[in-house]
Order: C-alpha cells, then structure tokens, then sequence
C-alpha cells in the first residue's frame, strides 16, 4: 500500500469515490467511481436505496484493487439529517426515508406544542427545518409506533454504511448535531430535550469525534473487496468536510460552500445560540475539532439552474455567464425568498417578483443569470454584515468552495457588493476534507491548519478583488 485514503462522499443526486495520497508535499487525488443517488418511491415514502449505494461503495473499493491502489484508509460524509433504525440484531427497520418525504409536515408545531424553539435554539443552535431528524423521529412517533417500540438504536447514514463495512456501530459528531438533539455545549445528546419530546434515549448511541480510527474492514467485506482497509470516521456530514478544505479560514475568512445552496458562515469556537441569531436563522452545526460552522442557508445556483432548464437547456452555463456580463439589467430579487423554493416556473416567479417591485423585467437569458447572480452577490453582501453584528468581527474576506467557485463572474460581483476579496476554490472540497481528515488520523498530516497549507499548495485558487467591475 502507498497512503492511499479512500473518501466516499455522497450526495443527494450523486456520490463518488476519490483517491488521495500525499506526493512531493501535494496533494493528489483521482476519481475512481461515481454513481446516482437519488431516492426513489417505496411504500408511498420517498426512500434512499440502502443497498444499492452500499453495493456502489464496494464496487469503489475493488476498483481501487483493479488498478492496483489500494487504500489504507476509507472514510465516508453524506448529507445531513437521515438515519435508519436498527432492532435488536442489527436489522434495518422500516425504510431509509429521505428527507424530502412529507411525514414531516406539522412536526415542528407538534414539537412546539411540548418544548418551545426557543428552548431548543437555546440549548443545540440548531435552526428549525421541518426534516431534521428530531421532527422525523416525532413523525415516526405520530406514524409508526411500533417501529420505535422495536428499535434498538439509530445510525446517520454514513454510521450506517460504517457499520455494514466494520459491523460497529457508533455515531459521529458532525452529523450527529444535524439532528437537533445535540447540546451545543456539552457536545453529547441532550437527553432532557429528546425526553420532553418523547424520543427514546436508547437510540442515542455515545458520539465519537471525526478522526476516530474505527477499524478494519469485517473478514466478510476484505473476502469480497480483495484486502483489508481501515475505516476511519469522516467529519460525516458534508458540509463538515467541505469546510476542513477552506484554505483560507481564520479569524477573518468568511466561507461559502456553493452549489445548488449556498452555505455561509465561519467558523467558531463557541457557538452563538442567542435570541437575535435565532430570528436571523443562523445555525451552528459541529465541525472538525469540535469548531462551530456558523452559517445561514442561502439560494444558491439552483435558481439559475431552474431557469437554464426551462428556456436555454442546450446553453453551457459559461455562455450564459459571458451573456450575463453583456446584460446591463441591474434588478435583483430576494433569493431567500420562499416563493423560489420550488416554483412551478422560475423565469414566471423571477418576472413575478420583479414587477411587483416596479425594477426593470429581464428579456434575455443573459438578463436572467444577471439578475440571479446579482441577487445571491446581494444575499452574501447581508449575511457578511449579519455575521459581523453577531461575531463582532470584520472578515475582509471571503473563501468560495465547491462546484460553485467556478462561476467568475458571481465571485466578482460578490467582491464588488461585499466589498471584501473573493478566493475561489477549492471546487471539490468536500472529498479533500474527507481525505484529509484520513491523512490526519493516519499521522501523514500533522494538524488540521498543516492539511489546510497543503490543500492551498495542491488546488488553483483564484483571487477576486474588490474593486473588479
């Protein structure tokens, strides 16, 4: 073996398999598998294919044979949120149910009618999103009784996935505060909050921090793969690992892990659980080296996605960025506002939107991807000003991550409205986080600010000045 570490990360359409090792102090990483994620409809429930994404983590595993680089290590992040229930030998109970499933609908009122958000913000810093996990496992209270009666515990995702490869269970913290059960300060599950809600504390398996080595891969799993790798614990939800590959953090780097959303915020070591970050929406969810990710959902590409789908789906998205910067329509819209959710025409909810406030309509597409980039710079611009009310800091910059960073023109008129230099990159941030989390625990990486530095030597990362028009 050659330190190869091993990072499935899974997405909500997608998931693949990146390699890392460490070479002429650089990173280096290829891509060995992808495959689709997507859930599917079962039991009227909107369901994730367990088995099949589990036989797709295997078919990484023994690609990596077939072209004669293992991994040591192998880690996996997915999103947050989803967990299954296992009885009493270690049987799946039920489905794996996504989050977009609609049980959810009416839980956080029922939940408000035993604890207050106000006490639940207080005590986790969690914001209230109708499928986190303590409003699905109400539902399953509300719902299916009998699977909680029958339950023996409940694994996140990737603790599922890390139990089929090593046959231990155990739940990571990362993921685990994506819940809305965990104490923002003790760091653990708060049993006094899942006992006024009536969750059973049984479920709660301890925590573990991201970078546990977990163990070898059962006998079962290397006869299948063809070798015995080590599984290590990712910082498991996405958005944790994403953010390990910000170059750039530190007291005054903002991050933006952009994609279909845009996820803003810094990093903290304390998090802010007060009144006025609550009605700002600001959740603070556990990150590497039990660091706070104090951040805000923001629209992010989906808007543009949306309307290159419905009048421009032959265009490249870099064509309609030349044409946005031809376009000198300035009106913007309110990106958060609920109505571009989900609408049934996004060009129809944009022209909507734009008339009942009197501002100029967009005619070509190039005047639709102006307006939409110009309202996400506009929401960046403030969430930066929030964060600094409630930081009491200034960030002169901030670090674009993910597919998102590639969209040059954004991150120029992000710099421009913000004021604040834009670095963008790196694109693929969440398998490097992942891997990197690997080549710490495997003592190849020394600390969590070395692993930074050599992302930042292994990645192009461009510069956006403020003053670029």
């Amino acid at each position: 073996m050659e330190g190869y570490c091993l990072a499935i990360d899974f997405g909500a359409s997608s998931a693949c398999c990146i390699l890392g090792h460490v070479e002429d102090n650089r990173l280096i990483t290829e891509e060995i598998h992808r495959f689709k994620t997507g859930f599917t409809e079962k039991d009227d429930e909107k369901v994730w294919d367990i088995d099949n994404f589990f036989e797709n983590i295997l078919t990484g595993l023994k690609k990596c044979k077939e072209i004669g680089k293992e991994p040591e290590y192998v880690a996996i992040d997915t999103w947050g949120v989803d967990f299954v229930l296992l009885d009493k030998d270690g049987r799946m109970i039920g489905n794996a149910v996504s989050y977009r499933d609609l049980r959810t609908d009416g839980m956080p009122e029922e939940a408000e009618k035993l604890l207050s958000f106000a006490d639940m913000y207080e005590h986790t810093g969690i914001q209230k999103q109708k499928f986190n996990t303590v409003y699905q496992l109400m539902s399953l209270l509300k719902y299916r009784p009998e699977y909680m009666e029958r339950a023996e515990c409940m694994l996140m995702l990737p603790d599922y996935y890390n139990y089929l490869l090593t046959g231990i269970k155990t739940q990571e913290y990362t993921n685990a505060t994506t819940t809305g059960m965990v104490d923002a300060a003790s760091k653990t599950w708060d049993t006094e909050l899942t006992e006024k809600l009536g969750i059973p504390s049984r479920l709660l398996l301890p925590i573990e921090a991201p970078g546990k080595i977990l163990g070898p891969v059962t006998e079962k799993i290397a006869a299948k793969i063809g070798y015995r790798p080590t599984v290590v614990l990712a910082a498991s939800h996405d958005t944790a690992s994403a953010i390990m590959s910000v170059p750039a953090v530190g007291e005054n780097v903002l991050y933006i892990s952009s994609g279909t959303w845009s996820l803003m915020g810094t990093e903290l070591k304390e998090p802010i659980c007060s009144d006025r970050s609550r009605e700002y929406n600001f959740t603070n969810e556990g990150g590497y080296e039990y660091r706070f990710r104090y951040l805000k959902n923001i629209m992010g590409l989906w808007m543009l996605q949306s309307v290159r789908e419905e009048i421009a789906p032959d265009m490249s998205y870099s064509q309609m960025v030349r044409l946005a910067e031809q376009s000198t329509v300035e009106s913007i819209v309110d990106a958060n506002d609920e109505r571009f959710l989900a609408p049934e025409s996004m060009k129809d909810e944009i022209d909507a939107y734009i008339a009942e406030n009197s501002m100029e309509l967009p005619v070509t597409v190039g005047d639709y991807a102006r307006v939409i980039y110009n309202s996400l710079a506009e929401c960046y611009k403030k969430t930066a000003e929030e964060i600094e009310e409630m930081t009491g800091r200034s960030y002169d910059s901030i670090n674009i991550i993910g597919g998102g960073s590639n969209a040059e023109y954004l991150n120029e008129v992000t710099a421009k409205k913000t004021g604040k230099k834009v670095l963008a990159g790196p694109a693929e941030g969440t398998a490097l986080g992942n891997i990197l989390t690997m080549l710490i625990a495997a003592g190849k990486v020394r600390d969590l600010n070395s692993g930074r530095e050599l992302i930042m030597r292994s990645t192009d990362v461009k510069v956006f000045e403020p003053d670029i028009r």
